[in-house]
């Protein structure tokens, strides 16, 4: 039997927090964030909720640029707390499921239901029952792509949403995925969509009508990625998140597709890249001690700056303050920029972690 892998992702999750915890903004443009500062203000959108996307508004987006389009939406801070508490709750929920659970950051997690479930009928059946019991417990809407891989089950998860389910198997993959835009391809983002555009290539259907050989012919390794990806020849495999982590450091880095000296956008990079480390570092237990920064400019020209503290920490917007703070020192050459990337080193397990681990291994007894 092929796998049945489950991707969860949770709509739209820090405005569906605040608007579980304020019902009055229910219905309304709902737009998480930095202050816009009546269209002033630097950073980023956070998450926004359907009736803000109407106007055009999306995660990453530049939030005076989201006053912009829609200066009468509800605009608040994102509660962290809030939202741990509330993710947790749903991560609980779906680890019931599967022996073999995988949670990515917050709002997303991966199950192999493929023990589980033994087909696709009875595989819709379970994921409806994910969906219902979140909605009911937690008081929020999930959408879910059920398919024989991780990349598919998270193309489709994306499909049907808000609140929905998409099946994707051997038999349909190709009549689903050729309508989508590319850029539903984990990996394809709107700054590279541009190459494949200009050789002609918009929806993923595109992509079916070309040859492996030639697809790799024309792109490469990331030719023979998408032809596999799409056709879901794909090994990866739904991981334990419970694994215990030894990494020395974690780091993200990413390539602008064009040199920029835009300061919204490579602020909303940075603030993107600490964000989805620090979903790792809080997901795992781990503080750090050092926190680095690197530039590269046009040219290749690469530097690295670097602050570390008396003890460790984790801590999101102090980390974000800090990477702003060595920032600056490159903003003030006026250059354009090729890569920007984060590093977060000197880890050490927290407390709660381990005391954690202790506890698990006395209840085996």
């Amino acid at each position: 039997m092929d796998r049945i892998i489950f991707h969860v992702d949770l709509d739209c999750f820090f405005a569906a927090v605040e608007i579980l915890d304020h019902p009055e903004y229910k219905g309304f443009p709902v737009i998480t964030g930095a202050d816009p500062k009546k269209g002033k203000g630097r950073g980023v959108v956070s998450t926004c909720s359907y009736e803000a996307r109407e106007f055009g508004l999306h995660s990453g987006m530049p939030i005076s640029k989201a006053y912009h389009l829609c200066p009468h939406g509800i605009y608040v801070r994102a509660n962290f707390g809030r939202i741990k508490e509330i993710s947790t709750q749903v991560m609980n929920i779906l680890n019931k499921y599967s022996p073999v659970f995988q949670q990515v950051g917050s709002d997303e997690a991966y199950l192999d239901m493929s023990e589980i479930a033994k087909d696709m009928k009875q595989a819709l059946e379970i994921a409806n029952n994910i969906k219902d019991e979140i909605q009911s417990e937690v008081g929020i809407t999930c959408s879910i792509g059920v398919a024989f891989t991780k990349s598919l089950a998270k193309i489709g998860s994306d499909c049907n949403k808000p609140n929905g389910i998409t099946l994707i198997t051997p038999e349909n993959y190709k009549v689903i995925l050729s309508p989508l835009k590319i850029t539903r391809i984990p990996g394809i983002g709107k700054k590279s969509k541009i190459y494949y555009e200009k050789h002609g290539f918009q929806l993923i259907g595109d992509f079916f009508k070309i040859p492996k050989h030639k697809m790799i012919a024309k792109f490469g390794d990331r030719g023979r990625w998408i032809h596999n990806l799409i056709n879901g020849n794909e090994e990866r495999k739904v991981h334990d998140s419970s694994y215990i982590y030894h990494r020395k450091s974690i780091s993200k880095e990413r390539t602008f597709y064009e040199d920029t000296d835009d300061y919204q956008e490579i602020i909303a990079k940075i603030t993107d890249l600490n964000d989805k480390i620090h979903d790792i570092l809080e997901k795992r237990g781990i503080l750090y001690r050092t926190i680095s920064l690197k530039v590269r400019f046009k040219g290749f020209e690469t530097f690295l700056r670097s602050k570390s503290f008396n003890s460790a920490i984790r801590n999101q917007k102090k980390a974000l303050e800090v990477v702003l703070d060595l920032y600056q020192e490159f903003y003030s050459k006026k250059k354009k920029i090729r890569l920007i990337g984060l590093k977060f080193s000197n880890l050490k397990e927290s407390s709660k972690s381990n005391q954690k681990k202790i506890l698990d291994f006395i209840k085996q007894f």
